[in-house]
């Protein structure tokens, strides 16, 4: 708690407040008998069983943190049971489930606080549509109401996806400070038709809890859940595969460019920051992150000597070095998982005015990532100290960009940059070189032994025309 932001802790206890007001009331009604006590025991039992599930190897390898594989348990509990039972049978299951993240227990609490609160609003729309006489009573006589009981479950399951990504949002504007239309942006989409699908298989759950054959019946709408839950673990190994790609090629990189050791991860991180700033989310923003960490990756095609010589360069020795872009794409044009961040290597020296390199172009012929990568890229080596420079200060970094901007950079890409900085600060995280110490530069920011910064008449970076 005490690394939250105060505005954050605010907001998750305000969450957890209101998620133990929505379960109170059914421990007294169990207590009381007005809320009969098997159905909501297997219920829990059952999602804090697939919770658990969810830790253990499975053939593909362990299923990544907040892939909600076993959501249709809860929102089967959600047209069930009333509406505090159903709350009540969310916590155990999110406070079990698995947390990548740290802090872990605090990220659980908020999952279960999350998970009640939506799961108690769902029940009652639910409840209001007349959805649990559309499910019908148990027994011989049972008969389901369709197709009506589709509507009520549908609505249900929209208000449980509307709540839990109000309460994401909400929790990135108080944590990140995120302006609330950004913090908000895409989540509702990206998530319905996610719930959609939790929901049939929840209704198809409920719908045979109910049947002649009873909640036995009900499990086998696990096995399916099962199968989901082994095709995510398998896009998260391929996923995995993909990242150990990348840190070969970063590795590969920084072996042989000694000077820039870390240089790519932080371009990365520098670049995700703009790409967040401009409203970029999902896939275009882990693009983005990548084209910045293998945007020197052509310099694997530059003579060592080169790289690593002290002196000013020849007019021929930059010209040779000005070629690392086009290596660059060469390289990774067949790596088919790059998609958009293979232009952004290519053309990440070009220049606003067209004085850039490998082609010339200039103002909106550059593409947005390359323009996004520039900026990040020239920032983090005029910030970065090397065997012949110290860092710039990071408030010096940025009144340099914003002189160059609309001449050399993009004046959106600066802004965006400036503000994300001015709101989270610059802490770099490197993570390439496990032996490299971090130190403290002279304006207090976090910079690296022996990398040179951007910006110095005399070092072999300007003479090369970038940062990298």
């Amino acid at each position: 708690m005490r690394v939250l932001p105060p505005a954050a802790r605010i907001f998750l206890l305000s969450t957890v407040g209101g998620a133990l007001v929505c379960v109170l009331p059914a421990l007294t009604a169990l207590r009381h008998g007005h809320v009969p006590l098997l159905p909501v025991v297997l219920l829990t039992g059952l999602y804090l069983g697939c919770e658990l599930v969810r830790l253990c190897p499975l053939p593909a390898g362990r299923a990544p943190e907040g892939i909600g594989s076993f959501l249709p348990v809860l929102l089967a509990a959600v047209y069930l049971l009333p509406p505090a039972a159903a709350a009540l049978v969310a916590v155990p299951g999110a406070l079990a489930g698995p947390v990548v993240q740290r802090p872990a227990g605090v990220r659980r609490i908020w999952h279960a606080a999350q998970q009640a609160g939506a799961a108690w609003a769902a029940a009652h729309a639910f409840a209001l549509l007349h959805g649990p006489a559309a499910l019908g009573g148990g027994g011989q006589d049972w008969v389901a109401d369709f197709p009506y009981v589709l509507l009520p479950a549908a609505v249900a399951a929209a208000v449980f996806c509307l709540v839990l990504t109000a309460l994401d949002g909400g929790i990135l504007v108080a944590a990140e400070r995120r302006p609330a239309t950004r913090a908000w942006r895409g989540l509702l989409a990206r998530s319905l038709a996610p719930h959609a699908v939790h929901a049939l298989a929840g209704l198809m759950m409920a719908v045979l809890w109910h049947s002649p054959y009873g909640p036995p019946a009900a499990l086998l709408v696990l096995l399916p859940m099962y199968l989901s839950c082994w095709i995510f673990a398998q896009y998260h190994r391929e996923r995995a595969a993909h990242q150990a790609t990348i840190r070969a090629l970063v590795q590969a990189v920084d072996i042989k460019d000694r000077y820039t050791r870390g240089h790519s991860e932080r371009v990365g991180q520098a670049s995700a920051m703009i790409a967040r700033e401009l409203g970029m989310d999902g896939d275009r923003l882990e693009c983005v992150r990548i084209a910045g960490i293998l945007h020197d990756v052509g310099k694997l095609g530059v003579p060592t000597r080169l790289l690593r010589k002290d002196g000013p360069l020849t007019p021929q020795e930059r010209q040779v070095i000005e070629l690392h872009p086009e290596y660059g794409h060469e390289m990774v044009r067949g790596i088919g998982f790059l998609g958009e961040a293979r232009v952004a290597i290519l053309h990440h020296h070009e220049r606003i005015d067209g004085s850039g390199y490998p082609y010339g172009l200039s103002g909106e012929q550059i593409p947005v990532l390359a323009r996004v990568v520039a900026v990040a890229d020239a920032f983090d080596a005029m910030t970065s100290t090397r065997s012949y420079s110290r860092a710039r200060p990071v408030p010096t970094a940025l009144a340099e960009l914003q002189r160059c901007a609309g001449s050399h950079f993009d004046p959106a890409m600066v802004r965006a940059l400036v503000r994300a900085i001015g709101r989270h600060g610059w802490h770099p995280v490197v993570t390439s070189d496990a032996d490299l110490q971090v130190i403290p530069a002279t304006d207090g920011t976090t910079a690296l032994p022996g990398m040179p910064a951007q910006g110095d008449a005399g070092s072999r970076t300007r003479a090369a025309g970038g940062g990298g």
